[in-house]
């Protein structure tokens, strides 16, 4: 499939090249510095396409990879179907569109779901692998970690009991245990922004030191990792936000998002994810 996409990519890209050659000798302007320029050109959006491609493919056979592909594109779907369908003007074809995106971005978000039953087993290795932290340097930042790998542990089994419920599997009720899953997610991601934090003044520390050592190397490698807590930071907090809005109605402002705010917060999250696995796959290479 993919090969083929490669070849309708090249043909199209040496139509185009043909088309500006034709152009240019029906008016008689031709020169060989023209024809080498859009010849270069074709080529180097050909390779462009094609890296795009092979970077796409390499990113959906992975499961972590295709996990953000999918929660990007539901979360999209949602605040393009937010955005359409509360919006009175709209004609009616829009609003079919709005509701038929909520519907796919909610067959995705069971999607991500089903495919989580079988998440426990990696967590648990991470979480043994990782035990008490004994490679970290910082003791806050040690524990911190160890409390979230337990709630993000936890959370699994709860969010499978709900979904079981859910699909009549198991008798019993599904709102408490969607419950206990969205306290769980909620705390790991309010720990894993604090975590973000104490490492960012142990970095800030660390940047101090190198700038009075004079050391150019660490000082740009220290940059790039706060910059990638940073953007952790944003991505927990806008995931926390949509937390709080599945919360019981009464708590702060559970249940108050619109569809569209959802989708952005989602999005924005998503979005962070993606760079943030592309950036980590560019420096192992």
């Amino acid at each position: 499939m993919y090969s083929v996409i490669i070849y309708l990519g090249l043909n199209s890209t040496t139509s185009w090249f043909k088309v500006q050659r034709r152009t240019l000798q029906q008016r008689k302007q031709v020169k060989s510095e023209d024809v080498v320029f859009l010849y270069l050109t074709a080529r180097r959006s050909h390779a462009d396409m094609q890296r795009a491609v092979e970077s796409l493919v390499r990113l959906l056979e992975s499961y972590r990879g295709r996990d953000k592909v999918i929660r990007t594109v539901c979360y999209g779907s949602q605040l393009v179907g937010g955005v359409l369908s509360r919006k009175a003007e709209a004609d009616i074809s829009s609003q079919r569109l709005g509701k038929s995106l909520l519907l796919f971005s909610a067959q995705l978000s069971q999607c991500r779901t089903v495919l989580r039953l079988f998440d426990d087993l990696s967590m648990l290795t991470y979480s043994h692998s990782y035990g008490f932290g004994a490679g970290e340097e910082d003791s806050g930042v040690r524990w911190i970690s160890v409390i979230n790998n337990v709630a993000d542990q936890l959370y699994y089994p709860c969010e499978h009991i709900a979904w079981a419920a859910d699909a009549e599997l198991i008798k019993a009720k599904s709102d408490k245990w969607w419950l206990f899953s969205t306290v769980l997610w909620g705390s790991s991601l309010l720990l894993g922004i604090l975590r973000s934090i104490r490492v960012l003044l142990l970095l800030k520390r660390k940047l101090e030191r190198c700038g009075r050592d004079g050391a150019g190397d660490s000082h740009s490698r220290l940059h790039t990792q706060m910059r990638g807590e940073l953007l952790s930071i944003v991505s927990s907090m806008a995931d926390l936000s949509n937390a709080i809005h599945w919360m019981p109605p009464g708590f702060l402002w559970a249940g108050r998002f619109p569809n569209w705010l959802v989708g952005l917060m989602g999005t924005v999250s998503s979005v962070i994810g993606l760079i943030q696995m592309s950036a980590g796959d560019t420096d192992s290479t």
